[in-house]
């Protein structure tokens, strides 16, 4: 039996089902405390990232042989539980990774112009030319905190834009072919050199509120942000004084420290202007939602096997 709580594409559904009696229920991820009574006899489970795999779901889940994550982030599954009850975790690695790549790479060449929000003043009757006349990309520095699949594939993208790497990633061998092509360097350095600066780290105690007024501090007066890893990743208090300040420029946050973001969450980004704000959905196209529900239904199927 396969339980799925989360969006996937019809065929991949339709693919399951046609192997296994599986129930498409993308509507448990809004109504979490229901789960646990659907998994008696459940052997795999399909989520994204709002699911909450935790030990008390798994030990209601006695027959579970697998949780397919559609997507690559694993902060919501509890991989030492799995682990402890031999349930494997299989991510999506790899099928989504153009369209984090391409959400990031827009998003630096938007805020960096600056010349994306005139409309109210252009229905007004202004013709406000000299103020959103903005940057090019070509020349300037992308900064990645984080240099995996989906860094490597945004530093191509930016490269071929004419943009110049820096990186930070302490696990990425020093040999790495990935380093050929961009410059190495400490948080420190990408912070201080980088025009755009761009997470890819996962949400740990260690990188938790990694982006802070101390961090902030560090990037260059007039850089921009772009935030598609992990909302807790960045202190958004902080990086709204910053961006009223005028030290940095622009943001785009496609995560958030709380999600959905609620409307008093939202209320605090108001304040500032030349801001992106996207509900998660970096990583996630019609393409890529193809590729990734294909890939975790492969792995599904070969693992109920």
């Amino acid at each position: 039996m396969i339980l799925i709580t989360e969006f996937m594409d019809d065929t991949a559904v339709e693919r399951l089902s046609a192997a296994h009696a599986t129930t498409y229920a993308p509507e448990l991820a809004d109504a979490q405390g229901e789960i646990p009574a659907r998994m008696a006899g459940v052997q795999a489970l399909i989520v994204r990232n709002r699911t909450q795999v935790t030990a008390a779901l798994l030990d209601a889940a006695p027959d579970l042989k697998c949780v397919g994550r559609l997507g690559v982030g694993l902060d919501n599954i509890d991989l030492d539980a799995c682990k402890a009850r031999g349930v494997e975790v299989m991510p999506a690695l790899g099928a989504n990774t153009l369209s984090v790549a391409e959400y990031v790479v827009t998003n630096a060449l938007v805020l960096l112009r600056d010349a994306y929000q005139a409309q109210d003043a252009m229905f007004a009757g202004n013709w406000p030319r000299a103020t959103c006349s903005g940057r090019e990309v070509g020349g300037r520095v992308m900064g990645l905190l984080g240099f995996g699949a989906n860094a490597q594939a945004t530093a191509d993208l930016a490269r071929a834009m004419g943009m110049s790497i820096i990186a930070y990633d302490p696990f990425l061998p020093a040999d790495h072919p990935a380093w050929n092509n961009a410059t190495q360097g400490e948080i420190g350095d990408v912070l201080a050199k980088a025009d755009a600066v761009s997470l890819h780290v996962p949400l740990t105690d260690d990188t938790r509120h990694m982006i802070n007024a101390r961090t902030l501090a560090q990037m260059q007066q007039g850089a921009v942000l772009i935030n598609a890893a992990r909302g807790g990743v960045v202190d958004e208090e902080a990086l709204v004084a910053a961006m009223a300040s005028g030290h940095i420029a622009g943001a785009a946050l496609d995560v958030f420290e709380t999600e959905p973001l609620t409307q008093a969450a939202a209320e605090k980004f108001k304040a500032v202007k030349n801001l992106i704000l996207t509900p998660h959905i970096a990583g996630v196209t019609q393409d890529s939602n193809v590729r990734v529900s294909a890939l975790i239904s492969d792995l599904v199927l070969d693992r109920l096997a």
